[in-house]
């Protein structure tokens, strides 16, 4: 196992401790397994270079190839900004930086062949691209084969250097380092089951994609996986409360739930609700905890169903609680089952937020002594 989600991200080539801070604080990056679940939001083909006669105000994103002519600064302290007069030979257009402008003129140079990528904008009838992508054109096949991705980066991030070019420079730091080999996560009969993408393959492809398709054939793979695993996780926590936790036993049918199923049931119940009724009465007898969901359309009959398990507890000595996330809803059931039990002789209470002191001082001690069964 390569137990990347014990290695911490400051350790990865490009990082340290300062931009480890920075991301664990505003992405929740802390290790390399992190860093690899960082998925793009949106991707943007790079396959196509533009002429920068073809540029115009409204184009989402260009490539350009060719080079800066001169720079320029203009403006003072907080509005100043550095400006690249780049050309392809067809024309030309502004680069613009407002921060990192040492930085910049540091790294690049004028008469140099550069693939420039970005967000073109129209200021006082000149077109220009702010904070461009910059490369080397040996880096082409890096850069300009097909898919760009892109990553989620707040300002904190952006500061400390960290937009979304840095963030997928990480991630083929990191996919480099470990020559592209994962451990798959499925066993070998799934895989061959469900015929997808391999693990490995599908988190190469979700950052650098070959092709659309594969970029989609990986996008179902991963989605694939997170719902099986939430489904693994729902099946074992099942398994453990068969196993470990054990529920009351509840016997007998009694009194209570035979005199309102026959004398009190105001219709005849539907073959479903029967169905459903005697399941409820296998699961309360078994011993083991019963976790059921009960699904039907608006006035089904689930309250009645619900009402009906309630009345199996009370002839087995026991209470029963229905709770509902409102009070507004709580205040519904309330009526609702006051209704069903007319003038049987079981005591229920409406217990909410807005319970006055004065009432819940009294029905806190009757629930405590078994006064109140509902």
């Amino acid at each position: 196992m390569l137990d990347l989600d014990k290695r911490s991200i400051m350790y990865l080539p490009g990082v340290g401790p300062k931009k480890a801070e920075i991301l664990q604080k505003e992405a929740g990056i802390s290790s390399y397994e992190d860093l690899l679940f960082y998925f793009p939001y949106k991707y943007i083909d790079r396959s196509r270079f533009y002429k920068v006669a073809e540029v115009t105000g409204d184009m989402p994103y260009i490539q350009l190839k060719g080079r800066i002519l001169f720079f320029d600064t203009v403006g003072e302290g907080r509005t100043r900004r550095l400006i690249g007069k780049f050309t392809d030979g067809t024309g030309t257009i502004d680069l613009v930086w407002f921060k990192g402008i040492n930085y910049v003129m540091d790294k690049i140079k004028t008469g140099v062949d550069y693939i420039v990528f970005g967000k073109p904008t129209e200021f006082g009838h000149i077109y220009n691209i702010p904070h461009p992508d910059i490369d080397p054109v040996d880096q082409a096949d890096k850069v300009a084969n097909g898919l760009t991705p892109f990553y989620n980066t707040s300002e904190k991030m952006k500061k400390s250097f960290l937009n979304s070019r840095a963030i997928q420079n990480l991630q083929y730091t990191l996919l480099s380092g470990l020559n592209w080999t994962l451990p798959e996560t499925l066993p070998p009969g799934v895989l061959n089951r469900i015929r997808m993408m391999s693990f490995p393959e599908a988190i190469r492809n979700v950052h650098f994609p070959e092709s659309v398709d594969k970029l989609r054939k990986a996008q179902l793979r991963l989605k694939f996986d997170e719902l099986f695993f939430i489904q693994l996780n729902i099946l074992r926590t099942s398994n453990l409360r068969k196993l470990k936790l054990k529920g009351i036993v509840f016997p007998s049918v009694g009194d209570y739930f035979n005199t309102f199923y026959k004398e009190y049931l105001p219709f005849e119940l539907t073959n479903a609700q029967k169905r459903v009724v005697r399941e409820i009465r296998a699961d309360m007898g078994s011993g083991r905890q019963m976790n059921r969901l009960l699904q039907g359309d608006v006035g089904s009959g689930k309250t009645l169903v619900a009402l009906l398990s309630m009345l199996l507890a009370v002839d087995n000595h026991c209470q029963a609680c229905m709770m509902a996330p409102t009070e507004i809803l709580a205040t519904q059931h309330y009526a609702t089952v006051m209704g069903f039990l007319k003038d049987m002789d079981i005591k229920v209470a409406l217990l909410t937020g807005s319970t006055k002191k004065k009432e819940r001082n009294k029905i806190l001690p009757a629930i405590a002594n078994g006064e109140i069964r509902i």
